[in-house]
């Protein structure tokens, strides 16, 4: 039986390190300022930020665990910019840093029904321990394989949002297709232009 959301042909680094480095792409973009699709965003609003964070977990949030979540998220970025810059030994730096700050600590826990998932968070640490200890283990998991270089930085102009590649042939450059189908048209924009000049 094929795993819910499993796409034919796509990576896997096992399904719930693949949900977890999905939710971390998720944080990071939603809850780091910078630039967005085309738009600079300098600052959230705190109750933008909760919204944004009850939206990712599917649970309320207090202000105190949007604060944390951020604090998290803004720790998880310099992970994706190392791999973007193609230094594994500063990415491996930053996971380590991570992991030693959250503390992993893998256990069996059902999931739903009879199926037993890995867990890497202690049940007894705070909202930032708990989700930064799975987000650390994520990007190790991911750290650990051939396929390192699947994390990136959105391609984009004015666009600095991560994302995880999970594709068959590795070759995703964008944070989403809203992204790619505007560097798309700038590049046709571009060649009219030329075009249009006269020799």
């Amino acid at each position: 039986m094929l795993r819910e959301g499993y796409v034919p042909g796509q990576v896997t680094f096992g399904s719930h390190a693949d949900r977890v480095a999905t939710l971390t792409v998720a944080l990071v973009n939603e809850l780091t300022t910078g630039q967005v699709r085309g738009r600079v965003v300098p600052h959230l609003d705190p109750a933008d930020r909760r919204a944004r964070a009850r939206a990712l977990l599917g649970l309320p949030v207090t202000a105190q665990e949007t604060d944390e979540l951020t604090r998290l998220a803004v720790r998880l970025r310099p992970v994706f910019a190392a791999v973007e810059a193609e230094d594994l030994e500063r990415a491996a730096g930053e996971v380590n840093g991570l992991l030693e700050a959250y503390r992993p600590l893998p256990y069996l826990a059902r999931a739903g029904g009879d199926a037993w998932e890995l867990h890497f968070h202690s049940p007894d640490g705070g909202t930032e321990a708990r989700w930064g200890a799975g987000c650390a283990t994520s990007l190790a998991a991911v750290l650990a394989t051939e396929a390192w270089r699947r994390l990136g930085v959105c391609s984009a102009p004015i666009c600095d949002r991560v994302f995880v590649d999970l594709s068959k042939n590795g070759s995703r450059r964008f944070c989403s297709a809203a992204c790619q189908n505007r560097t798309k048209a700038a590049a046709l924009r571009a060649r009219r232009r030329a075009m249009a000049r006269p020799a």
